[in-house]
Parts: structure tokens; sequence; C-alpha cells
């Protein structure tokens, strides 16, 4: 089983809440993003995961772009925080989770772009690219947010 992404009228309560991060990372132009393909369902996302106990937002985005991609970074903007009750995500163990991400922009420190044990391909892609592409839940729209600019959205 892989790990899927439902949708039905407020699915997102058969799930037990998760709070989460997302790091939007631009290339030099600013005109594509940094996508990772996941092992377990072959979907490309926005690096990211759930925080742990004792760590901020912003060190839970920064920790998790590390264990993804090899790259330390820095966030620097919150884009938005999502949650959608109508979308529930059901891991390959069972496990069902209702998600609130909190959505950065983070810039690169320093590393060099590698796989990981939850990854399996990366590049960076531009919106048009993306629309052909495969993606992980909504993920698309937080980029589209991202290149909005402005303050924070609430979704």
């Amino acid at each position: 089983m892989t790990t899927q992404v439902l949708y039905g009228p407020r699915l997102g309560k058969e799930g037990q809440l998760r709070l989460g991060c997302s790091a939007v990372i631009f290339d030099e132009a600013r005109e594509k993003v940094l996508l990772t393909r996941r092992q377990d369902n072959g979907r490309w996302c926005l690096p990211g995961g759930a925080m742990e106990p004792g760590e901020s937002a912003a060190e839970a985005c920064e920790r998790e772009v590390w264990e993804e991609t090899g790259l330390k970074v820095r966030a620097s903007r919150l884009i938005g925080v999502y949650s959608n009750p109508d979308q529930l995500v059901v891991y390959p163990d069972g496990t069902k989770v209702f998600m609130v991400v909190l959505s950065f922009e983070a810039e690169i420190l320093e590393g060099e772009l590698t796989l990981s044990d939850e990854t399996t391909a990366f590049g960076y892609f531009s919106p048009r690219e993306m629309e052909s592409m495969p993606m992980h839940g909504e993920h698309k729209a937080r980029v589209e947010d991202a290149l909005l600019g402005g303050g924070a959205l609430m979704k």
C-alpha cells in the first residue's frame, strides 16, 4: 500500500490531528521551485513533514528539508497555513491523519541536493510544468501562493 490522499465531505474527521510544514525553495530567477518525488507514492511534493515535540515550526521545516534533500536552509517567510477538512492522508501502516501545514519560503544556506530514503528524485519546476505532474495533496496551491508574495494566507 502507498500513502494515499483521500477526499470527501469532512473526511478529515477520521484522522488524528498532525501539524506539519513544507518549504518553497525558489531557483535564482524565482521562476521554478524545488520539488521532490516521494518514495511512498511516487508523487511530487514540496520538501517537508511533521513537527516533532520541542521544535519550532521553522526548525521543523529546516530539519525536514535537511533530511529529505541534504540542503541546509533558513525558513524566511510564512506563506500560509493550510488545512482541508475534506482531506485525509492514509499512510501504508493504516494511520489516518488530518494535516495542518505551515508552508514557508526557505532560502538555501549550504549543501548539495541529494536523495534520501524518502525521495526518489528532485528538480526545479515551473507552475506550468507542475500541471502535468502527479502532485501530492495540494502542494501546487502552496507554490502558487508563494509566487503571489504578500502576507500569510489561511486556507
